[in-house]
């Protein structure tokens, strides 16, 4: 691999400055720990405007960005049809915590797109919605017992926080957190990814059995990089839920409508009871939902005993925007130029990997991916611990100081969205070739 500078050359003094002030005021100086480049030697961005597919940080200097605000912007930043919904719906009223008609359109938007919901919730958040969704799987079960797998986030409740993905996977070696109880620690049970005999021999336990409410599951893991699940693997949880009467549940927050209109479950021909949507559904804006079948909805108040709401669920504004970026990517062709975009970085990559024999693997689906170090394949979390993060941080400082953003973590997943230029994916792919060679 090539010997590159290990620390920062861009001149950024009003990034620092404005980092250091941000210190003062909030802790860490970032309302997400991933932002804080912990462990990277430099000092984090601090955008001030992107527009198509770049960000400008505040010093303006300019980046191709791969982050896409974590999955969110398939369309690209600022998309003038994406931004003239949101204007003309923001004329008429920002929020009203009352309902809007244009709720019911982009709900009618996913149960038609969806086969396996037939009706949603509008909340705000992925966190919002996969701890509503296990609610929801508690109250109509009558169990406790989650299952979730290692290494797989489902945002920061407090049960979910058990070998967690994500930027909380440096902060403990269990990947939990301070300030949550044993006792509700212990309504969760986190198993390996991608095992198809453990799992099912833990579900199918007599001790068990009885006691899960729900699995759930990325079916396309992106908080440890983009690690899919195999068919099998999601076919089994299929059928072995059904057999023990657990709900199973699908967080596609990050892989809804970004691997296709019908997300991972289309993909896979695996249907969920319950699934989560966010990012992309929202357009660009803070909204996340969760859906499924009906009679498992109609529990949720006001017609059942399952309470969940909030006074931004259905923001009128990330609905419209929301909706305009489901219309937008329904234009045939859409998935299939982003996989072609995608490819001219990926495909590349993986040949000049093999023949090199080079101890690094680009893993992908769609318009997701990953580039990992230290590793030709990587199915779990145990392959995950065996990473190298410190050339990672190497490669991210090279690639940001020649004007390219991709996410701050080796635990993260790239996104290319329709906005992607091809001179900048080109140029793109000869600096990251050039470093390998």
């Amino acid at each position: 691999m090539k010997l590159c500078q290990t620390t920062e050359q861009i001149e950024r003094p009003k990034s620092k400055q404005c980092y250091q002030e941000l210190c003062e005021v909030i802790p860490g100086g970032v309302n997400s720990p991933v932002r804080a480049f912990k462990g990277l030697g430099i000092s984090p961005l601090v955008v001030e405007r992107g527009a198509g597919d770049q960000i400008y940080d505040v010093d303006g200097n300019a980046y191709i960005d791969y982050c896409g605000s974590w999955g969110p912007l398939i369309h690209g930043h600022a998309h003038p049809e994406i931004v003239a919904a949101a204007q003309k719906r923001l004329a008429m009223g920002s929020t009203f915590g009352i309902t809007t008609a244009i709720e019911e359109q982009l709900a009618r938007e996913v149960v038609n797109l969806v086969p396996s919901i037939d009706k949603i919730r509008f909340v705000s958040s992925g966190t919002e919605a996969t701890m509503s969704a296990v609610r929801l799987a508690r109250g109509y079960t009558k169990r406790n017992l989650v299952v979730k797998f290692a290494g797989h986030y489902h945002g920061h409740a407090d049960f979910f926080l058990v070998q967690a993905g994500s930027g909380v996977l440096g902060l403990t070696p269990t990947s939990s957190s301070a300030g949550i109880p044993e006792g509700i620690i212990q309504h969760t049970a986190c198993l390996p990814f991608n095992d198809i005999e453990a799992c099912r021999a833990f579900l199918l336990h007599p001790d068990h059995r009885h006691q899960v409410a729900a699995v759930i599951i990325e079916p396309i893991a992106g908080n440890i990089g983009c690690v899919p699940a195999t068919t099998e693997f999601l076919q089994m949880l299929r059928k072995v839920t059904g057999e023990i009467g657990a709900l199973l549940i699908f967080d596609e927050v990050i892989t809804g409508f970004r691997v296709g209109l019908g997300g991972a479950q289309e993909m896979y021909g695996v249907t969920p009871d319950l699934t989560c949507f966010g990012k992309v559904i929202g357009g660009g804006f803070p909204a996340a939902a969760f859906g499924g079948r009906q009679d498992i909805m109609d529990l949720l108040a006001p017609l059942g005993t399952v309470y969940q709401g909030g006074t931004l669920s259905g923001n009128p504004v990330a609905m419209e925007a929301g909706l305009k970026s489901l219309k937008m990517l329904q234009v045939p062709g859409v998935y299939q130029e982003l996989m072609r975009k995608t490819n001219i970085i990926t495909e590349p990559l993986r040949k000049l990997f093999a023949a090199k024999d080079i101890n690094a693997c680009v893993q992908q689906v769609g318009s997701m991916f990953t580039i990992f170090f230290g590793a030709t394949q990587v199915r779990n979390m145990s392959d995950v611990s065996q990473l190298d993060t410190t050339k990672f941080t190497e490669f991210f400082l090279y690639l940001f100081n020649e004007g390219v953003y991709i996410p701050p973590s080796q635990y993260e997943v790239w996104f290319v969205s329709m906005a992607h230029e091809e001179d900048n994916l080109m140029r793109t792919r000869d600096l990251i070739l050039d470093y390998f060679a």
